[in-house]
């Protein structure tokens, strides 16, 4: 997969990743889920002088703890129960290599100073075994979660938070950069209709604005979804997208109110009654917004206001 962008919030982050490929500086990479952060992770390693050796991935959200440690160490045989022959862990893997840690912030905080340690000293234990090995790795690692926060919760060790932050590299959510959208979606479809086995050539304007106009939480992973799916449902060569599927935005004049505050109730008790009374939902045709005539973004930002919390409702 090639990263597609021509907007200037991509431009900025692809000289950064050209910037900073050719050292071996530790890079962070901060985004929410889906912007596209291991294709990131994998230009910064493909225009390394690591190239020649495949980049090793690790999921730290994937696997409970304890299976965690010996993935990324290895471990010797009998080193604990079911441990019946050696393993090479990741950071052995990766040797002369890059490891792409990918969802960082998951990482269970007991093994928080064994990942520092790798980091300061190049150097590690398997489970179960006291040499220690040498290690040259490279080390990019994401994240969709705030570790600054993380580290004032004592829910990350400010320690390695100091040492994966020397190169942070943000990733703009699709929202921020609605010009490449059309880009990504032309992009997704000949390429989603090439593995399909379908003739599609043609996208409608109409269909490439509808997309460009959308909020996307899911980003990019969820714009291809929602290509694929229309791929799969096209006959004939013009991309059809089924709209009743996705989440239009709203138009710009609020909807007429459905309800009316009761006799007493202030605007809290009100929204919170339309809120219990839609499960939580605020968009669409039978969401809060719509019941309450606002804007959805009024809506929130007015819950946000009250400190109201849709989930603590349902």
């Amino acid at each position: 997969g090639e990263i597609i962008g021509r907007s200037e919030a991509m431009y900025s982050v692809l000289k950064q990743v050209e910037m900073v490929a050719q050292s071996d500086s530790t890079v962070l990479i901060l985004g929410e889920t889906g912007t596209g952060k291991e294709l990131i992770a994998r230009a910064i390693h493909n225009l390394s002088g690591r190239n020649n050796r495949r980049m090793v991935k690790m999921n730290c959200a994937a696997m409970p703890a304890g299976l965690l440690e010996s993935d990324l160490f290895g471990h010797e045989r009998g080193a604990f129960t079911g441990a019946s022959a050696q393993r090479i862990g990741r950071f052995e893997l990766a040797d002369k290599s890059s490891l792409f840690l990918d969802e960082v912030g998951d990482m269970p905080l007991e093994l928080q100073p064994k990942l520092l340690r790798v980091l300061q000293e190049q150097e590690f234990e398997r489970l179960g075994s006291n040499k220690i090995i040498q290690t040259d790795v490279r080390l990019i690692a994401a994240t969709n979660r705030d570790l600054k926060k993380m580290v004032a919760d004592r829910e990350f060790r400010s320690d390695l938070y100091y040492r994966l932050n020397v190169f942070p590299i943000h990733l703009p959510p699709l929202r921020e950069r609605p010009e490449d959208i059309p880009l990504l979606a032309k992009a997704f479809t000949f390429k989603i209709a090439r593995r399909l086995g379908r003739n599609i050539d043609s996208i409608p304007a109409e269909t490439l604005r509808t997309l460009s106009n959308m909020e996307w939480p899911g980003n990019v992973r969820e714009l291809e979804n929602v290509i694929e799916r229309a791929v799969l449902l096209t006959r004939g060569n013009v991309l059809q997208l089924s709209l009743p599927d996705i989440v239009l935005p709203e138009p710009e004049t609020p909807p007429a109110a459905t309800v009316v505050a009761q006799e007493g109730e202030d605007e809290y008790q009100l929204i919170v009654r339309v809120l219990k009374e839609t499960n939580g939902v605020v968009a669409g045709p039978k969401g809060a917004a719509q019941r309450l005539g606002l804007k959805r973004t009024t809506l929130l930002s007015r819950m946000k206001r009250l400190g109201i919390d849709k989930s603590a409702l349902i």
